[in-house]
């Protein structure tokens, strides 16, 4: 295995050669998921996570994108501390601003320039020649640095590209200031014999005191494996996303990649500073706030990923876990010990079960309004426990409550109008409607939004329990349009009726609030 000491002539990283750093990219490449537009307050929301869960570098996004899209990033570079905050520029000056601009607030910025390197992309999408693609590398890194010490540079399409060609430009843009040179499988080509035969090379061919970086896609499955290929072939960055979202198939797993090395750091003697305790955390609130579902199989965070039901693996569970599980799920933060509470659980005992939890950084203020909407859950459901109370922390809200639901009743039945009658307490007071739909849910959404006046258009309606038993917790994800705006709810309610009424009171308050975002098409190729 490839050993590189480049971490040690990068400040702010440690001087380990085994440190394999994780570069986040849920914020840029997994937002660019078909479907997905987070607002600044949901990716700032996300950032702060991804700090509390140890990754390295956050990519904030792709500033030049949009206006929106570099206010989001600013926002995050002056209120997210600990990782390097990074934002994507294609290899022109305009681009470079627009990422400067980005993440000057930042206490680590780093400006993240790539040009495409494959002989299908110069020649079809650059129109190119190979000279000219060089000349754009090199003057991208120069004027890079003019801007930040820390700029990295990455080949688009990389495991395409002629390996003598990237190695020219790799040494070129190093020579030029680079700090980091990514290998990017754009379209997920690459295998795990072929990437690491790859890096290994690299490192043997490339400055020491470059960091080799890899971003793999899942377009054959193989994300993942090729990743870690990757590590063992001397790559000591490591590019990927909470839950594996992005473009097309998505992006390499952050929390697959993190237990793989945890758990058999004996076959791979690296490691991270992920506090995996918080991977589960993450994950939920990704799959909160994007509408991207976790798979129920999903290796380290799926539904499944702790179960079992064979009656010969439950056997050997019960005399010994390790018997069927190669790591627990109190690792990952999927608290396997039953936490009990109920309607006579005080509120001390509510703030300390939050804590517990990871929710301990709540506010007062935030915690009351939980601890009211414990209490009512408590009488319908009578014990509580820790999957409850997590529901309902990860269903808070930082939007303003404009409108607030205060009752609501539905008639519905075979043969029979689906009618909703909605009480919310308003501005001006309490007011009620009442109104007809091809289902209760939809009665429901009609009733608000006569109330309200708002009616965004349903683009995507998913629900899921997230708690067991006959009166489990129901949580209803959508997606919204309003205009040129989409936004994601999501409310959690032992009645789906009332969940789903939440999660469109929630998109209605964001659209009254200004809180909606833009979806911008990209354009143009992204590592």
């Amino acid at each position: 295995m490839t050993s590189s000491n480049a971490a040690s002539t990068q400040p702010g990283f440690p001087a380990d050669p085994h440190y394999v750093r994780i570069f986040d990219t849920t914020l840029r490449d997994g937002e660019q998921s078909p479907g997905v537009a987070l607002n600044h307050a949901q990716k700032l929301e996300i950032g702060h996570q991804l700090a509390r869960l140890g990754v390295d570098i956050i990519e904030a996004g792709f500033p030049v994108a949009s206006a929106g899209d570099l206010a989001g990033v600013q926002r995050i570079a002056r209120e997210v501390h600990g990782p390097v905050i990074a934002a994507l520029a294609r290899a022109g000056r305009a681009d470079i601003e627009a990422a400067a601009r980005g993440v000057e607030a930042a206490a680590r910025p780093r400006i993240h320039t790539f040009i495409a390197t494959s002989p299908i992309h110069m020649e079809k999408k650059l129109r190119l020649p190979p000279e000219a693609v060089v000349e754009k590398a090199v003057q991208a890194v120069q004027y890079a640095r003019t801007f930040v010490d820390d700029v990295e540079f990455s080949a688009e399409d990389a495991t395409r590209s002629d390996t003598e060609f990237m190695i020219r430009i790799f040494r070129a843009a190093a020579q030029a200031g680079a700090t980091t040179i990514n290998v990017p499988d754009t379209v997920g080509y690459t295998t795990p014999e072929e990437i690491r035969a790859l890096f290994s090379r690299l490192r043997a061919e490339l400055p020491e005191h470059v960091v080799l970086s890899a971003h793999c896609h899942d377009d054959l499955g193989m994300a993942v494996a090729n990743s870690i290929a990757a590590a063992e072939g001397g790559a000591r960055q490591i590019e990927c996303t909470v839950n594996g979202i992005g473009e097309r198939a998505g992006n390499a797993s952050l929390e697959e990649i993190v237990m793989a090395f945890h758990t058999r750091a004996d076959r791979y003697g690296l490691s991270t500073g992920v506090q995996t305790r918080e991977l589960y955390r993450a994950s939920r609130l990704v799959s909160r706030l994007s509408g991207m579902p976790v798979q129920p199989n999903k290796a380290v965070v799926g539904d499944n990923a702790f179960a079992h039901e064979s009656g010969i693996h439950q056997d050997g569970v019960l005399k010994a876990r390790e018997t069927y599980e190669i790591m627990n799920a109190e690792l990952v933060g999927r608290e396997a010990a039953v936490m009990v509470m109920g309607k006579h659980s005080g509120r001390a005992a509510f703030r300390q079960a939050l804590a517990d939890l990871g929710y301990g950084d709540l506010s007062e203020e935030k915690v009351q309004g939980l601890f009211g909407r414990f209490k009512d859950l408590a009488d319908r459901k009578g014990q509580i426990y820790a999957e409850d109370i997590r529901a309902l922390a990860d269903s808070r809200t930082d939007v303003p409550q404009t409108y607030q639901l205060e009752a609501f009743q539905i008639t519905s039945g075979m043969n029979v109008e689906p009618v909703a009658f909605v009480r919310l307490h308003t501005p001006g007071g309490s007011r009620s409607a009442t109104a007809h739909g091809d289902g209760p849910v939809d009665a429901a959404f009609q009733a608000i939004s006569d109330i309200t006046g708002v009616q965004p258009e349903l683009e995507k309606y998913r629900i899921q329990s997230v708690t067991q038993g006959d009166d489990a917790l129901g949580e209803v994800s959508i997606t919204v349009r309003h205009g040129e705006q989409y936004l994601s709810g999501v409310g959690v309610a032992t009645d789906i009726v009332e969940a789903s009424a939440r999660a469109w009171l929630r998109v209605i308050n964001m659209i009254e609030a200004g809180m909606g975002k833009e979806k911008v098409s990209a354009q143009v190729g992204t590592p």
